[in-house]
């Protein structure tokens, strides 16, 4: 097992001082008169007085030489970060309102505004600034000693670190305080989303870890090394233990993984991001969209009243908040210059659809996805973001008269896409922009080429795969969402080959759509094609039986039960991909290489691996759906990657 390195002495000093001024902060702030808690009204809350916050950026420590007591190769060379995941307040409401128990990632940071090194914490974390071709390693330490601050389900299969029963004696006690054993100690473990990393450095939901030194049974290390070998991106880290990932992200624990290619032809390949000169600084903004609700007190409320008490205590088939947070403060303004903005996008929320829109109707372009950049640019009016999913895209303000605000609306449903309309006079708003009346003059966009990026054509060369999304309905509504009708404990069921290609047919048989992620690869959207899904369904529970199943399935094939022709993808879905929405009653099909990206497709070989590392070995990755709620039900299945 890796030991953890030494940290700088110079970290230690200042998180020492941070906490000292949070605990004296703590200590004389005036203490407020006892009052009942409830459900705070979003209508209440004055909307665009936060100024959006643009999150800090990770300062690493430089290891240049291994530490003495740490045994050589545990430590590794180069920039190394300590990043711990702890509790705090911080002002998630307007000024004046109480502000919000939270938990976040706290590490070393420069100051922006005194350009100084410090220690602080933030929801959502700090942003990591990586570089392709120079691996990171980061120290991820879990400092969360108190209680869960939401309800621990203890029926749902999750990371369990007391070993308590799965269904414990009745009655079941309501939350809070619910069950006091499952409420501590809290595990996490860290996922980068979208990065070709290592299956032990890959945040597996068994390898979470507790502040008391419990373990979960994948559990090699918190000391992870990113080799960031792939295309230039917009990736995003977050918590993915096994059955409180919803639990442990909607506290807080999110932040923005941002990959550069600086230089040009380093490393062997063409520098995207040089030669496009986009608008960069204080012109370049990350955005990670969530949904929140919050009580009186300013804490944050997250439901606890299972839709089918007497299986599920605590679990609701998907959260959605009254309240929209931007960069972690509630519905925020941003004044901006005459010109060109860079934002990447992210939903980030647990089970949110966001249909993006300006409030003027303007265009904007999208230039990058979950995996790169797109081959051309795309024109939109609006842009569709599942849990999850990525777009990086350039607003042009430079038209836009001195004096004007603009806000960013959504007009999704929740759940998507048959659900309730979203409230005009609420999660209907995202953030707003505003043209100062003192702007100065116009500066022109870039102008950008008709090729931003070449992707490779994929060509099957293994077996197709066809898999189904299940739901077993309740008598209120859903009790478990399943992948291919299996739980997350079956048996190993997918197994791809190192190197070769294969072709992912996805049938929904649900009345949702799901955005569902794979670990470890980007992939291609081919089509999408509607089905006859209950006949279909009928069909194939004839076959394997009713779900949730402990066994392996059959594979029952699509092809009579199609109704229309495939369906090409959105342009800004011509991409790589780590996450698509697959809707009800289609049948979806994807692309997966088990290859780097920027592998030639002739040079892409079944049993040869192009990988900077060995994916076949560690504990393996899962694939899943992003609803988090879903997530957190059974809707994960492992998988392992074969020489």
């Amino acid at each position: 097992m890796f030991r953890s390195c030494s940290e700088p002495l110079c970290y230690k000093f200042m998180r020492f001082l941070y906490n000292l001024k949070y605990c004296l902060t703590k200590l004389f702030r005036p203490r407020k008169h006892p009052c009942k808690i409830s459900k705070l009204d979003p209508l209440t809350l004055p909307k665009y007085v936060n100024q959006l916050v643009k999150p800090p950026v990770y300062k690493p420590s430089f290891v240049k030489k291994h530490p003495r007591k740490i045994k050589k190769g545990n430590c590794p060379k180069g920039p190394l970060y300590f990043v711990d995941i702890s509790e705090f307040t911080q002002q998630v409401l307007p000024k004046g309102y109480p502000q919000t128990k939270v938990w976040g990632y706290g590490g070393l940071i420069v100051d922006p505004k005194t350009g100084k090194i410090k220690y602080s914490r933030s929801a959502p974390g700090a942003t990591f600034e990586a570089v392709r071709g120079i691996p990171v390693a980061v120290k991820w330490r879990n400092r969360l000693k108190g209680k869960h601050p939401f309800a621990v389900d203890p029926t749902l299969h999750w990371a369990n670190p007391n070993n308590m029963p799965m269904e414990p004696p009745k009655p079941w006690p309501a939350f809070p305080p619910g069950f006091p054993k499952m409420q501590k100690p809290v595990p996490v473990v860290t996922h980068l989303h979208g990065g070709e990393v290592p299956s032990t450095f890959d945040g597996h939901p068994d390898a979470w870890f507790t502040c008391n030194h419990k373990y979960g049974p994948a559990y090699k290390t918190a000391l992870y090394t990113y080799p960031n070998e792939q295309q230039p991106t917009t990736l995003w880290y977050h918590d993915h233990a096994l059955g409180i990932t919803r639990l442990n992200v909607y506290a807080g624990l999110a932040g923005f993984y941002l990959l550069r290619d600086i230089e040009q032809g380093k490393h062997g390949y063409f520098s995207l991001d040089k030669r496009l000169n986009l608008p960069s600084g204080k012109y370049e903004i990350p955005l990670v969209i969530q949904d929140r609700t919050f009580h009186t007190d300013g804490s944050l409320l997250f439901n606890s009243d299972g839709i089918n008490p007497d299986i599920h205590p605590y679990w609701i088939p998907e959260f959605f908040g009254d309240t929209i947070i931007v960069n972690g403060t509630v519905w925020p303004n941003l004044n901006v210059e005459r010109r060109q903005y860079r934002f990447r996008v992210l939903n980030g929320s647990n089970a949110r659809f966001y249909n993006l829109k300006m409030s003027n109707g303007m265009e904007f372009l999208q230039i990058g996805s979950d995996g790169g950049y797109l081959s051309s640019p795309v024109e939109l009016t609006s842009l569709l973001l599942a849990p999850a999913e990525r777009a990086d895209i350039l607003v042009d303000f430079s038209n836009i008269p001195p004096g004007t605000s603009l806000r960013l609306l959504n007009d999704a449903n929740a759940p998507y896409p048959d659900g309730e309309p979203a409230d005009p006079n609420t999660v209907g708003q995202i953030m707003q922009f505003t043209v100062p009346s003192n702007a100065s003059e116009p500066v022109d966009p870039i102008q950008l080429p008709c090729i931003l990026n070449c992707l490779p054509q994929l060509t099957p060369d293994a077996p197709k795969r066809i898999l189904t999304l299940n739901e077993v309905m309740g008598e209120n509504g859903p009790v478990v969402v399943l992948l291919n009708g299996q739980l997350w404990s079956a048996p190993l069921s997918e197994r791809p080959r190192v190197g070769s290609t294969e072709e992912w047919l996805i049938v929904n048989l649900t009345a949702d759509t799901h955005p569902i992620h794979l670990h470890l690869v980007q992939f291609q959207l081919l089509n999408r094609q509607d089905i006859d899904a209950d006949i279909y369904r009928i069909k194939w529970e004839e076959l394997n039986g009713m779900p949730p199943l402990n066994h392996p399935t059959e594979v029952l094939p699509v092809e009579p039960y199609l109704t229309s022709e495939p369906i090409a993808p959105d342009e800004n879905e011509m991409g790589w991909k780590d996450t698509v929405r697959m809707n009800p009653n289609q049948v979806t099909r994807i692309l997966v290489r088990f290859a780097p990206q920027d592998i030639p497709s002739c040079q892409s070989i079944p049993g040869e691996n192009k990988y900077p590392f060995d994916p076949t070995s560690g504990p393996g990755y899962v694939w899943h759906c992003h609803i988090l709620d879903h997530e957190d039900n059974e809707m994960m299945r492992p998988y392992k990657v074969k020489p």
